[in-house]
């Protein structure tokens, strides 16, 4: 692989660099280093990051590839900057077996745009009923240490309690998709002023933050890691805050839309609005916006939802819930984190690199910006500002809620293993 030298970055957001690239590893980071028989990347204004990692991107492959596939998630993931994804077990097999987690590790090898974590179902089909081959698919070329059955909670105690159980014994994280299914039937979007004005069913808060204090208790009983998907309420931080307080093993992601979306938008009963959990108020953003910068969230996480056109081009109750978010996320940070001096560019490499990386004890991910480490590095133009158009998307779905939008940032370059991704924004 030849030499590349990515010239005047700021690294992290400090002072310009130059990074030198010599095959899969950086080899050199300071100033004035020659280029020699290097490509040269000028990137002077540019922001350096490492490779963002996503705890939670859904590839629907295999099974629904009518919405996504891993090869067109991953060119996603290498538009946004991403070198590494958690793809969720809600496929069609569901993802609860060796073979399937080995199917997805394997096209995600192929596909060679990022790499691929498969997360392994909690229980068998996603029924909640029967613990999965949690330890065969650990054991699995796959590696699986994420487990979750993402789209359905775990809602049965005592499978919790075991699922915790059996994953601490090699070192393995429950992620909870927080929702008392009692509490949600009919929801259609969140319980509130808005709700009781549209007549549409209400998803109160209750019933995320009613999960998540009881799975924070039995992670600590049982000493195990336990972490909450897509936390959406003001509720929900002040209950990761009192559980971090006590030490306990407890980490918590937010994504995108819900640091900046509220449940306002409902009104247009436009259906990319239609999320799990809800869209919700201008408080619950503001609180997760401030837990995001204080550590209480540990990171961002797309809960990229791939959806194709007529899920999502049908009357409200009857559209899918998600949206695509790996391609827009970087941009909303920064809009949301960044341009409000909530996190500084260092900050946004922790809470969307280190440390989804080491949630998922993902190796070669998640690392310094220094000489010897993988080159799994992101390059950004804060600077830039532009409309968002779903039509030049690489996802194989469209259904994002910014379109139209104008949101700041492109990234520019992506590298995995020193392999351009991604140049000058488009793919490689």
């Amino acid at each position: 692989m030849s030499k590349i030298l990515i010239r005047g970055a700021k690294v992290l957001g400090g002072e310009a660099e130059d990074v030198l690239i010599d095959g899969e590893t950086i080899a050199e980071v300071g100033t004035g280093i020659e280029a020699g028989d290097a490509t040269v990347v000028e990137a002077e204004g540019q922001i350096l990051l490492p490779g963002l990692v996503d705890l939670h991107t859904h590839l629907r492959e295999p099974g629904r590839e009518d919405s996504e596939t891993v090869l067109t998630g991953t060119k996603a993931a290498a538009v946004g900057g991403f070198t590494a994804v958690h793809a969720m077990a809600n496929t069609f097999p569901v993802a609860d077996t060796a073979g399937v987690v080995e199917q997805v590790y394997r096209l995600g090898k192929e596909s060679g745009y990022c790499d691929v974590q498969p997360v392994g179902a909690v229980t068998v089909g996603l029924e909640g009923k029967q613990l999965a081959e949690l330890g065969a698919m650990h054991d699995s070329a796959a590696g699986v240490k994420v487990f979750s059955d993402d789209g359905k909670c775990v809602d049965d105690a005592v499978i919790m309690r075991r699922a915790l159980e059996y994953v601490k014994a090699f070192d393995g994280v429950v992620a909870q998709h927080a929702q008392e299914p009692r509490l949600t039937e009919g929801a259609q979007m969140n319980e509130g002023i808005v709700s009781a004005e549209l007549g549409l069913g209400g998803w109160p808060a209750v019933a995320e933050e009613s999960i998540i204090a009881r799975d924070v208790l039995l992670a600590a009983h049982v000493g195990s890691r336990v972490h909450i998907c897509h936390l959406s309420t003001a509720g929900s931080v002040e209950i990761v805050r009192w559980a971090k307080s006590k030490g306990w093993n407890v980490t918590a992601e937010v994504t995108p839309h819900h640091l900046l979306l509220t449940d306002e938008l409902v009104r247009t009963y436009n259906p990319v609005y239609k999320v799990n959990p809800p869209l919700r108020t201008e408080a619950d953003v503001m609180a997760l916006r401030e837990a995001l910068a204080d550590g209480t969230i540990d990171c961002v996480a797309t809960d990229h939802a791939p959806h194709p056109h007529e899920d999502k081009d049908c009357e409200w109750a009857a559209a899918a819930m998600g949206m695509v978010g790996l391609e827009t996320a970087l941009s909303v940070v920064q809009q949301t984190m960044v341009e409000t001096g909530l996190l500084d560019w260092a900050a946004v490499a922790d809470r969307m690199s280190f440390r989804p990386a080491q949630i998922g004890r993902l190796d070669g991910h998640g690392r310094p910006v220094s000489a010897g480490e993988p080159a799994n590095l992101t390059l950004v133009d804060p600077a830039y500002r532009g409309l968002v158009d779903p039509a030049g998307f690489a996802s194989r779905s469209r259904n994002t809620p910014y379109q139209g939008r104008e949101l700041p940032g492109r990234v520019t370059h992506t590298f995995l293993r020193g392999r351009a991704t991604v140049v000058d924004g488009k793919l490689a």
